[in-house]
């Protein structure tokens, strides 16, 4: 066999070979080397997505806490009120000579009060007329200068004595004085001297006791009052007047008084004491 022939036969099998040879090289390059480069970028893609909804729930609750430290300030605030200095209960009086004239205006009708030791006369006397006595030594209001008189006449069973309405006016200057009255600020004095009154109050022996409740029962015993419907008759046995109507004559002295009043004088007070009274339980 020539040399010639020789090559001729092994040259396909080196191209064979080196073909399989490409074969393998692809085939290892495509499964081992491509494979490695697909898989590198999942990943990266889930090392760098996944940490994102950790940052959005970890932000949430910043956004609201500013709002929660705010609100408690805001309330501090509306919450603080101004203290209120007040005399002593000896020295109380200054007080009031230097607020009375802003009470009313009919500052004239001022001469009726008494400026002496005011916040126990009230007390003491709102006290025993909500009992149905009349302390008359702590009366808050000097007394009239007339007294009460009564209409004499002559009949076949001897004299009889009939209620004189006109004795009424000699408390017309009080009742002025009273619808002249502020009655939001007396509303107000009473609530700002509470403390003073409370004090009075205890001197009477009565520590623990609420005196607001008196004074609704004595304002309460002035709104019932009811008013005769005819002037009622009178009887003298003594220097005193009586009422000959027994119905009458059984009340308790405070609600003498009332009737004493006259009835539009008594009208226009009890007009005057429903509004102070509503007043007064809505400041409480």
């Amino acid at each position: 066999m020539s040399i010639q022939n020789a090559e001729q036969k092994q040259t396909p099998w080196a191209v064979i070979a080196i073909i399989v040879a490409a074969i393998i090289a692809f085939v290892v390059y495509y499964y081992v080397i491509a494979a490695d480069d697909k898989e590198a970028p999942v990943e990266v893609a889930t090392s760098v997505v996944a940490p994102e909804p950790e940052l959005e729930i970890e932000t949430t609750p910043e956004i609201i806490e500013p709002e929660a430290i705010i609100e408690p300030a805001v309330e501090d605030v509306v919450e603080l009120e101004p203290e209120i200095a007040l005399p002593t209960l000896d020295e109380s009086d200054q007080w009031f000579t230097t607020k009375l004239p802003n009470l009313t205006w009919r500052k004239e009708l001022l001469k009726l009060v008494v400026t002496d030791d005011m916040v126990r006369r009230f007390v003491v006397f709102t006290d025993n007329f909500s009992q149905g006595t009349l302390a008359y030594e702590h009366m808050p209001l000097i007394s009239p200068n007339t007294k009460f008189t009564a209409i004499e006449a002559q009949t076949e069973n001897g004299t009889k004595w009939q209620w004189d309405e006109s004795s009424a006016r000699r408390f017309s200057l009080y009742v002025d004085l009273l619808r002249s009255m502020d009655s939001e600020m007396l509303i107000q004095w009473y609530v700002e001297l509470k403390p003073l009154i409370d004090q009075a109050y205890g001197e009477l022996g009565y520590p623990d006791a609420e005196f607001t409740e008196v004074l609704h029962s004595a304002i309460t015993k002035v709104l019932d009052m009811e008013i005769p419907k005819a002037q009622p008759e009178l009887v003298r046995p003594s220097v005193m007047y009586k009422y000959k109507d027994e119905s009458l004559e059984s009340l308790d002295d405070a609600e003498k008084l009332l009737l004493r009043l006259g009835k539009e004088n008594l009208l226009v007070i009890k007009s005057v004491l429903l509004e102070i009274n509503e007043k007064l339980a809505r400041a409480r």
